[in-house]
């Protein structure tokens, strides 16, 4: 399965909002389109954010019709701002955009500088699927046989556009080493990624699975149901704090309250650590009209507000371990990120 596949002078990108009932595909030259498919969550997870965007800004570099380097890049400039201003949590976004300018910077034309774009948007696709292998590898050694695993959102290739992903990928790879695992997925109000992806996913990698709601994770947790919970993460800022979709702060505290490990799983490059604390991230926004309806199936009544937050931001004390691709991080979180954000970068 390829959520995101280069074709060489366009792109390629799976429509999640169709998913499960339809397998839809996009296919576009057009980086506007990239911008609109990001903004939309037809593409969505932080790591495939970062890669549709790294293909999407090389998109936006090939369209420029003038050829003279400094008009070239003042046009350029308007297709790195449209996608800095597509979602602003998810740091991989920023860090493709931060690779791609780096690429041009002693490029001395219009054509070398569309091709250091292409060349540098399949690098960083490479590494994130290295990533992702390697991560899912190291964070299969703390799941055990027979382990009953709960996650929030969706975290698998899906997420991440490669072939394993991050939490899910941990779970996919637990089970190639033939451990017997059954995942407990939480529903993931209000687009319910985990109903509609999550289970997806797992129907297709034949991973035994219970789809639950939100606010069952708690009963599950108190009965000791549940071993452990593994999330992704869309920033974790340099102290190990760490935002992700909204409603894994409280699956945190209860998985603290009841004793059971809380792991967040994601690569190197979800890293910002330019930020001291969760205080810093960026908390999108996004349309109350994705709470009032399902599917387009309005559910509240006419003439109300709401708030619809799309991340939340999880407290490093609640977190047992960070599984990254150069392997698995534990506390005190602030010199350990430090040492292996080096590593990483």
């Amino acid at each position: 399965m390829k959520t995101i596949e280069w074709l060489g002078d366009r792109i390629k990108l799976l429509d999640q909002t169709e998913l499960p009932l339809r397998e839809i595909y996009l296919e576009t030259a057009d980086y506007k389109e990239v911008v609109s498919a990001i903004k939309q969550l037809k593409v969505r997870g932080a790591p495939a954010i970062g890669i549709a965007a790294a293909y999407g800004i090389a998109l936006g570099a090939i369209s420029i019709k003038v050829t003279d380097r400094e008009s070239f890049l003042n046009e350029l400039q308007t297709v790195f701002s449209d996608f800095a201003g597509s979602r602003p949590t998810a740091v991989n976004l920023f860090y493709a955009i931060k690779r791609q300018k780096q690429a041009i910077a002693d490029k001395a034309n219009a054509t070398d500088i569309k091709q250091a774009m292409v060349d540098t948007a399949a690098l960083i696709n490479r590494e994130e699927e290295k990533a992702m292998s390697d991560l899912s590898k190291a964070g299969a050694d703390l799941l055990k046989d027979g382990f009953k695993v709960l996650t929030h959102c969706n975290t698998g290739q899906l997420a991440t556009g490669t072939s394993y992903g991050t939490a899910l990928g941990v779970i996919k790879a637990a089970a190639e080493q033939g451990k017997n695992i059954m995942v407990y997925v939480d529903e993931t109000r209000p687009l319910l990624q985990g109903a509609r992806l999550t289970t997806w996913e797992l129907l297709q990698l034949k991973i035994p699975f219970k789809l639950i709601t939100d606010n069952m994770a708690g009963h599950f947790l108190s009965r000791g149901q549940i071993d452990c919970v593994i999330v992704g993460a869309d920033r974790i800022a340099s102290n190990g704090d760490t935002a992700n979709k909204i409603g894994t702060y409280p699956v945190a505290v209860l998985a603290h309250e009841n004793h059971v490990p809380f792991y967040v799983a994601a690569p190197v490059s979800t890293i910002d650590s330019s930020i001291g604390s969760g205080d810093e991230i960026p908390i999108e926004e996004r349309d109350p009209e994705e709470i009032f309806q399902i599917r387009g199936v309005r559910i509240a009544p006419q003439n109300i507000s709401a708030l619809n937050p799309a991340f939340d931001v999880t407290p490093n004390k609640y977190i047992s371990a960070i599984v990254t691709q150069n392997g698995i991080i534990k506390k005190p979180y602030k010199r350990n990120i430090k040492s292996i954000f080096q590593e990483g970068h």
